[in-house]
């Protein structure tokens, strides 16, 4: 009677067989780290020269914005005290915040910044409802967004590769700072009228 030598029982067993399928179909179906570094690039790009963008009119007035005192007078109408430090405050952490999260620099900090303007932003607008011209969606997807990108990382293409402490994005380290972003908005609430 012959015997199956090792190898032919090896290649026939089903743990093997599933195994090396499972291997052949996710090696087909994978998706190369290169798309999901250029997905997130594309995602900080535009969320945070948006967030940049919208610092800017708080500070300088450019494109339409109000600039200190205007944005102050707004602050100081929604319920904020002294309108016009708020107003450089936001204006700070948007225009940072963006311009940090669209190169990639201490990601989920930049993410966090963003999350606790963003929840505040929110907390304004929550009476009109979720749809434009006076609804929050606009507001939740920038914090969606900035909060997904304090917790994925920036991906390759960004300027923490460079740097040793994040250069190996951690769950723990997007985690810790949107928890950060969203204390911090909490207590900027709470000095709200």
């Amino acid at each position: 009677m012959p015997s199956s030598s090792p190898s032919t029982t090896a290649a026939t067993s089903p743990t093997v067989r599933s195994a090396r399928e499972s291997a052949g179909s996710a090696g087909s179906a994978t998706t190369s780290p290169h798309a999901y570094d250029a997905g997130l690039l594309l995602l900080r790009l535009v969320l945070g020269l948006t967030m940049a963008a919208h610092g800017s009119q708080k500070l300088f007035g450019w494109f339409g914005g109000g600039g200190i005192d205007g944005t102050g007078q707004f602050f100081t109408m929604s319920g904020y005290p002294a309108g016009n430090a708020m107003a450089v405050v936001a204006g700070l952490t948007e225009t940072l915040g963006g311009l940090a999260l669209a190169v990639g620099l201490l990601t989920p900090l930049a993410g966090a910044a963003i999350v606790g303007t963003m929840v505040n932003a929110i907390a304004v607008t929550w009476g009109g409802g979720f749809f434009a011209p006076k609804g929050s969606e606009y507001e939740l997807l920038l914090t969606a967004g900035a909060a997904a990108l304090a917790l994925t990382g920036p991906g390759r293409y960004a300027v923490d590769r460079f740097l040793p402490v994040v250069r190996a994005h951690r769950l723990a380290y997007g985690v810790a700072a949107v928890v950060v972003g969203l204390v911090t908005a909490g207590v900027i609430l709470l000095l709200r009228k």
